[in-house]
């Protein structure tokens, strides 16, 4: 059967956050579904494009340094690779004022990006073809993008691309620290304060798996602060948690990937584990479940308090958003997810 007909080359612009980024990926798996000979490149921040490096869909991945459009150097180095790159069409995921002005930079004829309010700033103005979502999901939403090329309600994959010795790390891990049996992961890092549970809830959430269904919980950070919280997590798991060593996120997908269970906040590392298959309890507070949760039917969020007002602040709303989730919910919310995976798996 020959292949419909499609672009020659496309520009997805997603820059930025880890989570976002992943939530992306469905975008350019559809292309590369329905058009197999289109050429895809993908312009992503460098912290975030981590998880890109490799990913089947992608021929080409532009990473730039935070702050780029800062750097005149940075931004003509760049106009000069996307023009030899040529796209036909730009897609704007992020539909902000930087990534729409990527977009333009590329000499893309068509620009597609989000109408207003989901576009802001200068993106309606840089981009000459917008669309208005209706779908909840953000996932869905950055689908609907596709709908100008002929691409509607695709299957969503988000193929998360994992290395050899990432897999290969990950084993010696799991047989190192006794985790062979099978093990949850706790996540209690969060870009905002305002997306953060309390870490004694989460050593709480710990002794429950590990008294209740003899489920070892491995904990991970990044940072300083983030292993502060986590050892406090371990310290009051009455040894039902282990602290993870540094990781990778590439490393963290490949744990994540043999793991029965994740529980964690409203960022990156949460999304990547729903992305590779791993049931979730995603605990969320300022941001909405329905649209940023973990996406697909295998995962529950748990939110317990609705917050009204823009992103700026949310960014900063009091803790009371998150400690509104109590620890019997959680727990309530893993004893489904083990159930679930218990009968499928007899």
């Amino acid at each position: 059967m020959t292949a419909p007909l499609g672009p020659r080359r496309v520009l997805l612009v997603r820059l930025s956050a880890i989570g976002d980024v992943i939530h992306t990926m469905p975008v350019a798996c559809a292309v590369r579904e329905r058009f197999p000979e289109t050429k895809l490149a993908w312009v992503v921040e460098a912290r975030a494009g981590a998880v890109l490096r490799g990913h089947e869909a992608i021929d080409e991945l532009i990473e730039l340094p935070r702050g780029f459009l800062k750097s005149p150097r940075e931004v003509w180095g760049l106009r000069h690779q996307l023009r030899a790159f040529g796209p036909d069409v730009a897609i704007d995921v992020q539909s902000l004022s930087k990534s729409a002005l990527v977009a333009w930079i590329s000499g893309a004829p068509l620009r597609i990006g989000f109408a207003r309010p989901v576009g802001r700033e200068l993106s309606p103005w840089c981009n000459n073809l917008r669309v208005r979502p209706t779908a909840t999901h953000v996932v869905d939403q950055y689908l609907e993008l596709l709908g100008p090329l002929g691409i509607r309600q695709p299957t969503v994959r988000f193929q998360v691309p994992e290395t050899a010795t990432e897999r290969e790390t990950a084993d010696r891990l799991v047989r190192q620290m006794g985790l062979d049996g099978g093990y949850a992961i706790l996540n209690a890092g969060a870009g905002w304060p305002s997306k953060r549970w309390p870490a004694d809830r989460f050593a709480a959430v710990a002794r429950y798996l590990g008294q209740s269904w003899h489920l070892p919980s491995l904990v991970l950070w990044a940072g300083t602060e983030e292993r502060g919280w986590a050892e406090q997590i371990v310290a009051g798991s009455e040894g039902h948690a282990k602290l993870a060593p540094p990781t990778s996120l590439r490393e963290l997908a490949a744990l994540a990937r043999q793991a029965r269970l994740f529980v964690g906040c409203d960022t990156g590392p949460l999304h990547l584990a729903a992305a590779v298959g791993t049931p979730c309890v995603g605990l969320f507070g300022p941001w909405p479940a329905e649209r940023n949760g973990p996406y697909g039917p295998n995962h529950i969020a748990i939110q317990k308090m609705r917050f009204e007002g823009p992103t700026r602040k949310r960014r900063t709303a009091p803790p009371i958003y998150m400690n509104a989730i109590d620890v019997a919910s959680v727990c309530e919310a893993c004893d489904k997810l083990l159930e679930r995976d218990f009968i499928q798996a007899a």
